[in-house]
């Protein structure tokens, strides 16, 4: 009686890996702009939390809740400023006006303790060409390079 061997041939094997590496080749750039695509979703997040806590401390100050002072534009010192709070200048108990729970992290910088999560800082004296820290902080933007998906750079969000 005679048994036939059953099995693949080398070509069906060859051919099968191929296919597989076709589809893994096509998958990876996928994946990588899901990925990307996540990272500036969290970048878009972050700036507009930053903003918006800016906008509130500024609204706060305008409304006569912060302490003013005659050099002052009305914008918070430092981003951990609007993290640590200020000082209801109405309330006789001396409560605090808290804007943001923390500064969140700019998701393309580089992890530092040092810094302030990696954004640059734009003083209201500074034009939006040219942007620079000084005294009080008006913006933030993402000091990463290159552009998004949009086709818009990243410092310019």
């Amino acid at each position: 009686m005679k048994t036939s061997a059953r099995g693949f041939t080398l070509i069906e094997v060859v051919v099968t890996l191929a296919l597989l590496g076709l589809l893994a080749s096509m998958a990876a750039p996928l994946t990588e702009t899901v990925v990307r695509r996540g990272k500036e979703q969290e970048l878009k997040s972050a700036l507009y939390q930053i903003r918006d806590a800016i906008d509130a401390y500024k609204r706060a100050f305008d409304a006569g809740y912060i302490e003013k002072s005659l050099n002052s534009s009305g914008y918070p010192p430092s981003l951990q400023a609007l993290v640590d709070g200020v000082r209801d200048v109405r309330s006789a108990k001396g409560a605090k006006f808290y804007f943001l729970r923390r500064v969140p992290r700019d998701p393309f910088a580089t992890a530092r303790q040092d810094d302030t999560g990696g954004w640059g800082l734009r003083s209201y004296d500074s034009s939006a060409d040219s942007p620079r820290d000084g005294e009080d902080v008006f913006d933030v933007y993402s000091q990463a390079r290159g552009k998004g998906l949009n086709g818009i750079a990243y410092r310019e969000w």
